[in-house]
Parts: C-alpha cells; structure tokens; sequence
C-alpha cells in the first residue's frame, strides 16, 4: 500500500528534525523512479510520463504546457501516478512550490468550486494551425442552399466575417469521399451563379484578408469515415476540393455520429497533403462536448495539436450540465454558455481552440437564441471574470478564440446586426 504524499512529508520532517537519517535511507527506495522531468516547451502525447514535484504523471492526450501538478486529475489531461524516488528530500521541506503544491491548487475537474479555482488558464500557447487567423476572430455559415434567409453570392458576405464556412459537402458513392456542387435554387435566387464565379469569389475574399473552408455534414449529412479506406477518401477528396477551389481548410460537422479513430485518421492524412496552414475547425451539438470520453470530445483532444478551433452549437439544446455539475442550465442564456463552455476548457482544450456557435437570429434555429450583447457578455465573462451571470467560470480565458453563427445568411437577413456587434467586441477582448 502506498503510503500519501501529506504521511510522506510529515514523516520525514518529523525524523529529519530528529537527526533520523537512517529512516530515510530504509524507505525513499520505496517510491517509483522518477520519469524525466516535464518541461514547458515540450509536446507529450498520450502515455508520455513525465515527473514534477516528486511524482510521476501520465499523459492522457496530447497536451504542451499543461503543469501536472496542476492539471491533473479525474477529467484533466495528466493523471497522477504517486510518489516517485525524489519526492521526499532530507531537508523535510516539500519537494513542491508553493504555486503547484497539491494543497493549494484545486483539481481541475469539473465539479470544482468557483471559489477554488484558478484565476486564469493554465494553458498559454497557442495552435499550431492558426491559417494565419486573428487571435479573436468571427466565423460565419454561408449556406449553399435557399431556405428563406437572404440568398448570397460568396463575395457579398459582409467584411465583418474573418472566417467563412462553406456549407456543405456533399457525400458521394465513395464511403467518406466528399464534393462540392453549387446548389441550382441558390444558383437561380441570386441571378446566376457558375463555379467559375465561385472560384473567383473565394480569391476576391482572399484579397480581402478573409479565409473560407468547406464544411463537412450539416444536419442532413451523410457522409461517414468509419474505416481506413474511407479515411483516405476522406482526405483525398477534402484535398481535391482544396486545390480546385482555393479552400483554406475544412470544418467537421457530422450531426449524426463520428468515428474519432478513421476521422483523426483522415485529418491528419489531409494536413499532411494539405500543409500546415490548413483550418481544421469542429462545429459539435451541445451534448456532444458534454464528456471527454464522447466521439466528437474525444476526436478534439486527439488532433489537439492540429486542431484550429471548435465552435460547438450552443443552441437546439434544451438544458444541460455546466462544468460544476451543480444545475442544469437553460439554453440561451449566458449562464448556458459560460458553464458549458468551460467544459472543454477545464478538460484539456486550450482557449485559442474555443469559440462560441449560436445562431444569428431566433429564426436560424429551434431555441437557443440569444441577443448580440449577450454573446459578447459570454466572452467577457470567460476572458476576463466579468459581466458574468449568476455562474462564474472557474478560471478567465484571456486567449477565448471568439464566436461562431448559423449562419452568415440569417444574420443578413436580420441586417447584420449579429456580426456588427460581436465582431467590434472581439478587439476589445485581452
């Protein structure tokens, strides 16, 4: 039976300040060896163990400067492996710093009180598939369809948008293989519309300073990767689609299930055809981001190190958990998105790879709707602790990537005012 860490260190201060030297040299051999100490800087990848303050960690996904001593625990991204030889030391003091002294740090799980919790992330860096995006930036749905919001050719999307999401691919005969058809309704509704035009659209948006991706689902998708040979039509046809069109990345929103083994597959066979500037963004449901070990969860934290963002739909959701596990909190609200939110956040995401997705008006979704001016009282509370509802977030995310709607469409439709509130907001954002 392992002796705890508090037995340990009260032990040997008691026998150290006796002169029992002697004791220590009997018991220290006890403890594992430790593993090579964690470093910063440094990547580590699922199983990777690693030693701070006299115990050795490991890994549960990948994760770059992410403290153990900190960030480990039942939901957390390092798990406590104990006491390792070196943890005690004759001097009686704990091997640990008053910054990262088990006692003084909280766990990260979600059930963590407010109160106890850090004041900020403990993550820093930042993704190394950025595309060239800004630190905050505004992500729209262009919707090649017409479903009664305002029709749009592609250069018509307003300068507010940073990021542009083309939606969608259409699947083929081919399991996982995806196309790209210009939708004759949309076509007819805007007066005309080629892939020609399309094509020159995506450079003018270029010129502008803009990136577009192609988005893969939708809630009437049917594409699926669920084996090796679709993971590689997968990337094939997403990186035929790249170089055809000019698309600066892809967007993955399966509504209907995923396989994170064949789609992290898949996605990293596309950026390593692709380059490193590709876009690789996730637009999950709200029940998908509930539980690190769900498919949609669990794909994020296994291409954590080339994943740009994730704007999972804080909407259609009627009421769910938030990360205390206290109350159920219903959809929109601001207490919905700063709880569930933080979910991912305290779970091993970093906050440059959280956005906000809501929609951009009450008649682009079902329910879940909330004003402009409460998204941006969402990411004032999770980057900076401020204009919280009555739930305040355990930590402040001063790197919350920015916000996401459904869609570009709808909120032109609506004038603009979802995009024309939000966007000004996120420079505002440390």
């Amino acid at each position: 039976m392992k002796r705890s860490r508090s037995v340990i260190l009260a032990t040997v201060t008691a026998l150290v300040a006796g002169g029992a030297a002697t004791w220590f040299a009997g018991n220290a051999q006890a403890a594992t060896a430790c593993a090579t100490a964690w470093s910063s800087s440094a990547v580590y990848v699922k199983g990777a163990v690693v030693s701070q303050s006299g115990h050795n960690y490991t890994a549960k996904w990948w994760t770059q400067n992410d403290s153990p001593a900190v960030r480990s625990g039942q939901w957390d991204v390092w798990a406590d492996n104990g006491v390792c030889d070196g943890g005690v030391v004759p001097s009686g003091s704990p091997s640990v710093s008053p910054s990262s002294s088990p006692s003084s740090s909280p766990s990260s799980s979600p059930s963590a009180s407010p109160s106890t919790s850090p004041s900020s992330s403990p993550s820093t860096s930042q993704s190394p598939s950025n595309g060239a995006l800004p630190a905050h930036f505004t992500t729209g749905y262009w919707q090649n369809f017409d479903n009664g919001a305002a029709p749009l050719k592609l250069a018509d999307v307003p300068a507010a948008y940073d990021l542009i999401a083309v939606a969608f691919a259409d699947a083929t005969t081919t399991a996982g293989a995806v196309t790209f058809n210009l939708d004759p309704g949309l076509a007819t509704a805007v007066g005309g519309y080629t892939d020609a035009q399309f094509k020159a659209d995506i450079a003018t948006l270029h010129a502008r300073g803009k990136k577009v991706i192609i988005s893969v689902g939708g809630e009437k998708g049917t594409v699926a990767v669920n084996s090796a040979a679709a993971a590689t039509a997968f990337a094939d046809s997403v990186h035929a689609l790249i170089r055809t069109y000019g698309f600066d990345g892809v967007d993955i929103d399966l509504e209907n299930g995923l396989n994170p083994t064949y789609m992290a597959s898949a996605l990293r066979s596309l950026r390593a055809k692709a380059g490193n500037n590709l876009i690789i963004t996730m637009a999950p449901q709200t029940i998908d981001m509930q539980n690190p070990q769900s498919s949609y969860f669990k794909l994020a934290l296994d291409i954590k190190d080339i994943l740009t963002v994730v704007f999972t739909q804080y909407y259609n959701s009627g009421s769910m958990l938030g990360c205390d596990n206290n109350a159920a909190y219903g959809q929109g609200t601001i207490n919905f998105l700063t709880a569930l939110a933080c979910i991912p956040l305290q779970n091993g995401l970093r906050p440059d790879q959280i956005a906000l997705g809501l929609p951009a008006s009450t008649r682009a979704a079902g329910g879940g709707y909330v004003a402009p001016s409460v998204v941006n009282a969402a990411l004032d509370c999770l980057a900076r602790g401020t204009n919280c509802g009555t739930f305040k977030p355990p930590a402040t995310y001063p790197g919350i990537r920015g916000a996401m709607t459904w869609s570009i469409n709808w909120d032109v439709t609506n004038g603009t005012s979802w995009a024309n509130t939000v966007d000004p907001h996120l420079a505002t954002l440390p």
